[in-house]
């Protein structure tokens, strides 16, 4: 990205940012000056709306008193300064677990306050107040304790999107993440952080699903990333490099569901130590390359007819990702197929099926480079659970979902 552009860039995320002082995070019975105003006042529609979703997960909370942690609410705060506010009705909310289940601090405030009085003082003390509310909302959406553990990032901004659907004028969604997810087609817990073609692997198993895709529906919003690879003291820590590699991921991911996306390369990291604050329980850790176990999982539904086991056509191309993906994993030991159904096909049909499904993936990876010697393919029947998933989790799927998990194909990637 050229200098004028990605300065370009960073103004239009400034304005973003900016603009979501306007709107007050207050509850109902919240009687701050900042927020009394927007209670009477209509949404300004043609001025947008804005919406920031604050990671919630373990690797962004400080869990031992002394060291310091990602301070999202002093970020902006240093951005506020920077750019005159457009008046953007805002909402705020901490995302977390495997569902990307947003837990909302401030729903669609108005946050127009030169409407909100003629008196220029007035609007003046109107707007400081506001800045004063969110601020406060920040801080208190970055204490939230998600549920679940895990993060899906991919499945919040689907939360943002659809928070997002019905808003007139720009629209635009501010990622307070270090970008970690640890479950769904974008699970990082195996990636290298360091080669194009992975992400590109990532991006392919992510869209190319056709009805099963995983990617938010983005189409005109502006999208913005901040603190991408700022994870909290105490937790793996990604180099410049990796932060690198962690945009390129998020802004392709951004574009590819059709958004007008950047990701800030500005430190988040508060300036002196925070008190300890638990992220979400039983949060995977992800330790930038160091793991010797991928799994990339392919829904059958993408790639199979139901009770087929040829490859649809439209399937190949994701599985040719995959297969430069393992070509090009360093010290790579081996690769395993493991094949699964789902229970409409009868049990005498269960092995010989997902046997035919495994082999024939594993027949589209050694013909695309990843040696026979090191592919093994599995028919492994019924799936006894989905991968990642907790029993509640399992119990609020659809029976459509129950499916797509049942009949999946799972690629495992190991190194030496």
């Amino acid at each position: 990205m050229s200098a004028a552009r990605r300065l370009s860039a960073i103004v239009t995320a400034v304005g973003v940012l900016t603009a979501a002082t306007l709107l007050t995070g207050c509850g109902e019975k919240d009687d701050r000056a900042g927020c009394a105003w927007t209670k009477t006042q209509a949404p300004t529609a043609e001025a947008g709306s804005t919406v920031v979703l604050v990671d919630g997960s373990a690797s962004v909370h400080v869990k031992k008193a002394g060291v310091r942690g990602p301070d999202y609410a002093q970020t902006v705060d240093d951005l506020l300064s920077k750019q005159d506010e457009h008046g953007e009705t805002v909402s705020i909310g901490t995302f977390g677990g495997p569902a990307g289940d947003v837990v909302w601090t401030v729903q669609e405030r108005p946050g127009d306050w030169k409407k909100s009085n003629d008196n220029p003082g007035n609007q003046e003390l109107n707007r400081q107040a506001a800045n004063d509310c969110l601020r406060d909302d920040l801080v208190k959406a970055e204490q939230e304790r998600p549920v679940d553990g895990g993060t899906d990032v991919l499945a919040a901004l689907a939360a943002g999107a659809e928070r997002l659907s019905d808003a007139k004028g720009e629209r635009h969604l501010i990622v307070l993440s270090d970008g970690l997810s640890t479950t769904g087609c974008a699970d990082l817990r195996g990636a290298q952080f360091g080669s194009a073609q992975d992400i590109k692997s990532i991006v392919s198993v992510c869209a190319a699903r056709g009805d099963f895709s995983e990617l938010p529906r983005l189409s005109g919003v502006k999208v913005t990333f901040v603190g991408l690879g700022h994870s909290a003291g105490g937790q793996p820590s990604a180099d410049r490099a990796q932060r690198v590699w962690l945009r390129t991921l998020w802004t392709t991911l951004c574009e590819r569901a059709g958004g007008i996306c950047d990701a800030q390369d500005s430190s988040v990291m508060a300036e002196s130590p925070a008190p300890a604050r638990p992220g979400s329980p039983g949060e995977p850790v992800v330790r930038y390359g160091t793991g010797r176990f991928r799994t990339i999982t392919l829904p059958g539904a993408a790639l199979f007819d139901t009770d087929s086991r040829r490859l649809r056509p439209g399937a190949v191309p994701t599985i040719i990702d995959v297969a430069a993906t393992a070509r090009t994993t360093p010290s790579l030991d081996r690769v395993v197929v493991n094949g699964y159904v789902d229970p409409r096909g009868g049990l005498n049909n269960d092995h010989e099926l997902s046997q035919a499904r495994a082999d024939a993936v594993r027949d589209v990876l050694v013909g695309h480079g990843v040696a026979a010697s090191r592919v093994t393919a599995h028919g492994l029947g019924r799936s006894a659970s989905c991968p990642d998933s907790e029993e509640k989790a399992a119990e609020n799927m659809t029976r459509e979902q129950r499916l797509q998990c049942d009949r999946r194909v799972d690629i495992e990637i190991i190194r030496k």
